[in-house]
């Protein structure tokens, strides 16, 4: 595997169990980019800031955790991809609302595009109005 393969390996996993970027920057660039297509994430721009928000989901939904179902590189563009489905469910405080009970089963994709050996961009596939129906949120 390449050295791009293992840090993306590296940063999704500290992504996904919320150590937010004191645990991710070290395999991104500085100022590396975010988008998502989602409503939830439209003011987030940083990966700096989406992998704070990452960890601030833990807070409401404690027994976040996602499944791995895809990991691949296309080395000649310079990106990887992971494919995943986060479970949890929201019995914590810190949410838009009173914790609901209710579970949340959301496929998403990361798309993570390098420059040299760190991260300087990373798209979100998600839907989030889904998600957060699920969740009692919306």
């Amino acid at each position: 595997m390449s050295e791009n393969f293992e840090t993306a390996k590296k940063f999704f996993e500290a992504c996904e169990t919320g150590k937010g970027w004191e645990g991710c920057s070290t395999y991104c660039h500085p100022d590396a980019s975010f988008s998502a297509q989602a409503g939830a994430l439209a003011e987030v721009k940083t990966l700096e800031a989406y992998t704070e928000w990452m960890k601030g989901l833990l807070g409401p939904v404690p027994d976040g955790r996602y499944e791995l179902r895809f990991f691949a590189e296309d080395q000649a563009r310079s990106c990887v991809a992971a494919y995943a489905v986060f479970y949890g469910t929201h019995t914590g405080e810190g949410g838009p609302i009173a914790p609901t009970g209710k579970t949340v089963e959301a496929d998403y994709v990361y798309n993570m595009q390098f420059d040299g050996t760190q991260i300087k961009h990373m798209t979100k596939i998600w839907n989030d109005t889904i998600s957060l129906q699920q969740l009692g949120w919306a």
